[in-house]
């Protein structure tokens, strides 16, 4: 007869021989399962027998970010060193103390592929934990922390011959990095490079660390950069470098890139707008995918080999209205070393810059590849000036998108007149006069995607020409989103209106959305 004892659930593990299928795997496969688990769930399964022991002491994969380290915790310690019996302090210092013993007890001859942990700790705690990883040969080391006080960078990285990734951020108050002299003939192995919240005041390193003189990074592929505070000069040139992110440097003032293999650069909300001479040189031949974005206008641009060039996003931070000429003058190089590219976005004041000044009527290039352009513009009065100077120099063009940013502080004349109505707007009369300029524009033109169209008379006016001249368009596309019933029926009578437009390709096709 069955007994109560003998109908007690056998382990999940375990099957009905009594044969643990799960233990017997693979190390490696047992491994991969574990790291569908939280940290804590990993460690629990240590319990079960010394081979989970075993399993646990040596999982490679340490990520302990669903552990909490209580912001407050290093703060009470550092004011309170008699704190550690305390009931406060036991549980505010679990998350910390788990890392600590986790790394402590781990199995001497295991290797780490990569170690993960977020939260706020002393710099010696950050430290010691980094040393450890190092010794367990760590391959990927991703840290995001906030310290009491600025820290610096932790030595025993920079000779680490295991380590591939590094991704190291401080959220509160920044890091400084050594001198260049230590850092020499380090990172030999690092193929990826992440720095976040760097203090460079006073500190020269990150001027030539990077550069292609430079015995440091010969492996390295990717690079970031993200608030370094006090740079004012970098040179990249890292010969095995193929993507570049630079990001919230507001202080530099000269950039110079290089490298026979970077294929991916973007470079955001950097340079010193206040005032001082700033420069920027590019000179990558392999450079595919180039994003400019919410950049001061430097006083010299030199971009140089980018005939690989594909898709471009542009976008200047003008913080005068009334450009300098020098300016001015680096803004149509900079273009110029863009002519090139297949795809192409401009961001608003880029189009501002280019619709406020007849400097660009006579200086831009012609972008004799470009297959797709993207505007984004206010399309205030000024601005079909711009719209004709970008449409002249992209004679093979097939696809433009106007972005149309409605600022209804500005008020925008609306379209408003009679299909029988012949007479001309000064918009309409002002795109006829470009017609036999941009005839190759309008040869090849083939799609129109308008957003943001409010069929005010600019707008109207452009689409008006396109129809009536684009013999190859065969698809346009009117976004208008929503609208009243009032003007509903207005936006009715129009798009009737257009409809009755001259058209010149029998294949064009209009659609409002």
């Amino acid at each position: 007869m069955e007994t109560r004892s003998t109908r007690r659930k056998k382990p999940s593990h375990i099957a009905e021989n009594g044969i643990d299928r799960i233990s017997d795997l693979p190390d490696a496969v047992l491994h991969h399962i574990l790291l569908l688990l939280p940290i804590k769930s990993i460690a629990q399964t240590s319990l079960l027998s010394k081979r989970w022991r075993s399993l646990w002491s040596s999982f490679p994969d340490l990520d302990f970010t669903t552990i909490n380290i209580n912001p407050n915790t290093i703060s009470s310690i550092n004011r309170n060193p008699n704190a550690k019996n305390s009931q406060s302090h036991s549980s505010s210092t679990t998350g910390l103390d788990f890392i600590t013993r986790v790394l402590g007890h781990r199995d001497k001859n295991s290797d780490l592929r990569f170690l993960r942990f977020r939260g706020s700790l002393s710099f010696s705690h950050l430290n010691g934990i980094i040393r450890r990883a190092i010794r367990h040969n760590v391959q990927q080391l991703d840290v995001e922390v906030a310290t009491d006080d600025y820290f610096n960078f932790p030595r025993s990285i920079i000779a680490s011959e295991s380590l591939r990734v590094l991704k190291l951020k401080s959220r509160f108050p920044g890091f400084r990095l050594p001198p260049s002299s230590v850092m020499k003939d380090g990172f030999r192995s690092l193929h990826t490079l992440s720095l976040s919240l760097i203090i460079l005041h006073n500190q020269p390193s990150l001027v030539d660390l990077f550069s292609s003189d430079s015995s440091s990074f010969p492996l390295l592929k990717k690079l970031s950069l993200d608030a370094c505070f006090g740079l004012r000069h970098l040179s990249v040139g890292c010969k095995a470098l193929e993507e570049l992110t630079l990001e919230n440097c507001f202080q530099l003032q000269d950039l110079s890139i290089s490298g026979p293999k970077l294929e991916r650069l973007s470079v955001a909300r950097c340079f010193d707008a206040s005032g001082g001479k700033s420069w920027v040189e590019i000179n990558v031949p392999r450079l595919k995918i180039l994003h400019w974005v919410h950049n001061a206008i430097t006083d010299y641009s030199d971009l140089e080999n980018l005939s690989l060039l594909h898709e471009v996003y542009i976008g200047f931070f003008v913080l005068h209205e009334d450009v300098s000429v020098v300016k001015l003058h680096s803004v149509s190089n900079f273009l110029s070393g863009l002519s090139h590219a297949h795809y192409l976005t401009l961001e608003s004041q880029c189009v501002q810059i280019i619709s406020s000044n007849n400097y660009f009527a006579v200086y831009l290039q012609p972008f004799n590849n470009l297959r797709s352009l993207e505007l984004h513009t206010g399309f205030k009065k000024n601005n079909v000036l711009g719209l004709a100077c970008l449409f002249r120099s992209s004679p093979t063009l097939h696809t433009l998108i106007l972005k149309i940013i409605n600022d209804y502080k500005i008020e925008r004349r609306q379209w408003n007149r009679d299909l029988w109505d012949m007479s001309s707007s000064e918009e309409e009369q002002f795109w006829e006069s470009q017609t036999h300029t941009l005839k190759p524009f309008l040869h090849h033109l083939k799609v129109v995607k308008i957003h943001g169209f409010l069929e005010c008379e600019n707008e109207v006016s452009l689409a008006k020409f396109l129809l009536k001249h684009g013999k190859a368009l065969q698809e346009m596309t009117l976004c208008t989103g929503h609208s009243s019933s009032r003007d509903s029926l207005r936006r009715q009578k129009i798009r009737s209106q257009m409809m009755g437009f001259s058209w010149a390709s029998s294949n064009a096709k209009i659609a409002f959305h």
